[in-house]
């Protein structure tokens, strides 16, 4: 069962099923983040991410569009994340045209809660909160060597768009990988 009330969105483990079997072991909820859960972030990213922000990096993206930046909560604790910005620039499903796109910077679920669902419906709902604020597409870049991530983004509908190497600090390569707006699960043909 999943309830929305203004922008939270709960979940229980009936509201989230593959083949029959519940995905989520207690119930959460998704929330726009609260400049009082920055602490909470920066640990998650800290613990998740070898890329780690400053507090002052958070609050900047924050600003820029704070209807995606969403956190996940479960117990009342914090417990994943997703931030994403508003950018225009060329686009990477439509050749040779400008396009708003929605950027997701950081997404980080702590490891004793994956595998539940958090992760794929904090980037369901920020890519929705994107395309309310006119983004046509979203894109990021995950670490190539994130074999997990990248399954759940190809599942999701997202293509890989190129591989952009040395993209992290330490000269990982990345995949930048990108999806048309609107959001439409039934509609990428994927589970």
């Amino acid at each position: 069962m999943t309830v929305s009330f203004s922008g939270t969105r709960y979940y229980t483990s009936e509201s989230l099923s593959y083949d029959g079997e519940s995905l989520l072991e207690a119930p959460y909820l998704l929330r726009p983040f609260r400049p009082d859960d920055l602490s909470s972030v920066v640990e998650i990213n800290r613990v998740c991410l070898p890329e780690n922000y400053s507090a002052y990096f958070f609050m900047e993206v924050f600003k820029s569009c704070p209807e995606a930046f969403i956190v996940a909560e479960r117990e009342s604790r914090v417990v994943g994340y997703i931030m994403c910005r508003l950018e225009f620039g060329f686009s990477d499903v439509r050749r040779f045209r400008m396009v708003r796109k929605g950027h997701i910077v950081s997404v980080a679920v702590l490891p004793e809660y994956r595998r539940q669902g958090i992760g794929r419906e904090l980037v369901t709902s920020a890519t929705k909160a994107l395309e309310l604020h006119g983004a046509e597409e979203c894109f990021l870049e995950v670490r190539t060597a994130n074999g997990e991530a990248v399954k759940l983004y190809k599942d999701m509908g997202f293509d890989t768009v190129r591989t952009v190497s040395h993209y992290y600090h330490d000269g990982a390569d990345a995949f930048l990988m990108s999806i048309r707006l609107p959001y439409s699960p039934a509609s990428t043909g994927r589970p």
